[in-house]
């Protein structure tokens, strides 16, 4: 999967945003842990912006900000041949950025994106304008023979594909721990989250504890 079959494969806005928080959730029950979430979502994360993050902690990387001008994705795969450093120029993927709305440009130059240098780090860009019924994408060619170089695949292939059995897959590899779907599917769909749902995804974790921290992560009803 490249940018583009990403582009493809997103669902509407208000869709992803969805999905952003219950991983997010999803992540706060499982592992019990605030900080350091493989996903994440803040409700705040700027003036009038939303935003997600996904990070594996070994230069994999995503973020998503939700804005009253639409959705701004950037993905960064830092073993890709389209990494900015990868030629040692520091200089972005020709074509990565073309196209871009204004709205969305002071996202290429902000610093929490950003090496010290301003360098973006970006293998993979995307969005979609409020009222946009498409997903765009610059005009990226790929280096020859690689055309999974950008590094959507692994980024993104839970957001992508959007299923409860989509996350539990990836969330039982990676806990290395058997989840029952069914309360799974209860936070995906953004239901209440009851004390009943925490023990069977991460048992003797109080609902006191973990409430407040769905309530921050911007949760439905926490």
């Amino acid at each position: 999967m490249t940018i583009y079959d990403l582009t493809r494969a997103l669902p509407d806005i208000e869709t992803l945003r969805d999905r952003c928080r219950a991983m997010a959730a999803l992540e706060l029950v499982i592992s019990g842990d605030e900080d350091g979430a493989f996903f994440s979502y803040d409700p705040a994360w700027g003036e009038g912006e939303e935003a997600a993050f996904m990070d594996d902690g070994s230069g994999g990387e995503y973020t998503i900000v939700f804005t009253a001008d639409g959705v701004f994705g950037r993905g960064f795969d830092h073993e890709s041949h389209m990494s900015p450093w990868a030629g040692g120029d520091g200089e972005l993927w020709p074509g990565l950025t073309e196209g871009i709305p204004e709205a969305f440009r002071p996202f290429l130059t902000e610093p929490a994106f950003c090496s010290e240098d301003g360098t973006l780090h970006a293998t993979a860009l995307f969005w979609r304008e409020t009222g946009d019924t498409d997903w765009r994408a610059g005009a990226v060619e790929f280096p020859p023979g690689r055309g999974d170089a950008d590094g959507a695949d692994f980024l993104f292939e839970v957001l992508a594909t959007g299923t409860a059995q989509a996350y539990r897959e990836f969330a039982e590899d990676y806990y290395e721990t058997d989840l029952p779907l069914d309360a799974i599917r209860h936070v995906w769909s953004l239901r209440p989250v009851t004390q009943d749902v925490v023990d069977a995804l991460n048992p003797g974790l109080p609902l006191t504890a973990v409430g407040p921290r769905l309530a921050r992560a911007g949760y439905p009803g926490a």
